[in-house]
């Protein structure tokens, strides 16, 4: 149990903001919602591009509640590093938080990134601290943070390969389905392999990668899996930098070979249906 007051605050975050601080976001929101915001205040991290993290933003504000933005945010400063906290989506029962990073440099502000993460370790227990004492996230939280790792670390590894081997021999790498497989026929040793395939795979996605998954249909020769909202596709959506590391189109490429493969594996033929929120996977034998 933690002893009351027993906290180090590792951050200024405590510390009022400075009203200069609050001229840079209020200027920020203003040009936003003027969408007057160009690519010469945009100064983002590598990879990413001024112009997709300006696409971006007004694809973020598309439905904006400009009430909530010109609320005064908490504020991170360090260095020539200036962060906006601030929770948006409150009037339509979604709210989330979010951090806006900036950049000060001659007195001027360039926007960096924004964030849809925030890890609460602002403060931190009294030395020595134990694993569970630090701050917590929602279950569903942490699935996205686990295929975002995950999946930009494979992106990373494809495009290495990929520029070495070309793009076939980097597709193979991905190919699991031996292995899946046999887990599969293992962990779930109550009915043959092909079987036991769909059981795991549906427990695999939902309760290892956090995936919303639905078993439609179940026999001897036929399975329909279906995909609500996958965290694989959610991701190329909302985590912009990897629009800019992977087309559209190899990314579709890895799921296909890494469940095509897998489904080999285990005796069945696959067919993939769908795409956007809805994706279906059909076995047959």
């Amino acid at each position: 149990m933690l002893i009351a007051g027993a906290f180090i605050v590792t951050v200024n975050s405590a510390v009022a903001p400075r009203q200069d601080e609050i001229t840079i976001w209020k200027e920020f929101v203003q040009l936003l919602r003027a969408d007057a915001l160009t690519v010469e205040r945009v100064r983002p991290v590598d990879p990413l591009t001024p112009a997709s993290q300006l696409t971006l933003l007004r694809q973020f504000v598309k439905n904006a509640t400009w009430e909530e933005w010109e609320a005064t945010p908490r504020v991170v400063h360090y260095g020539n590093l200036v962060t906006f906290i601030t929770t948006l989506g409150k009037k339509s029962n979604a709210p989330s938080t979010y951090t806006f990073n900036f950049q000060v440099e001659g007195g001027r502000w360039y926007y960096r990134f924004l964030e849809g993460i925030l890890l609460p370790l602002d403060k931190v227990a009294s030395l020595p601290a134990t694993g569970h004492q630090f701050p917590d996230l929602a279950e569903e939280q942490k699935a996205w943070i686990r295929n975002e790792l995950y999946w930009s670390q494979m992106v990373r590894l494809y495009n290495e390969i990929a520029g070495i081997k070309g793009k076939t021999y980097a597709l193979d790498v991905f190919r699991d389905g031996e292995g899946y497989a046999l887990t599969a026929s293992v962990w779930v040793p109550f009915y043959p392999t092909s079987r036991a395939f769909v059981l795991y795979l549906c427990w695999e996605q939902a309760k290892l990668q956090g995936n919303s998954v639905t078993l439609e249909r179940l026999t001897d020769h036929e399975a329909v899996v279906r995909f609500d909202d996958s965290l694989y596709f959610a991701l190329y959506v909302r985590a912009s930098h990897l629009k800019n590391q992977i087309s559209l189109e190899d990314y579709i490429k890895i799921f296909e070979t890494v469940w095509q493969d897998r489904a080999r594996a285990a005796g069945w033929i696959l067919k993939i249906d769908g795409q956007g929120r809805k994706i279906y996977l059909r076995f047959s034998r």
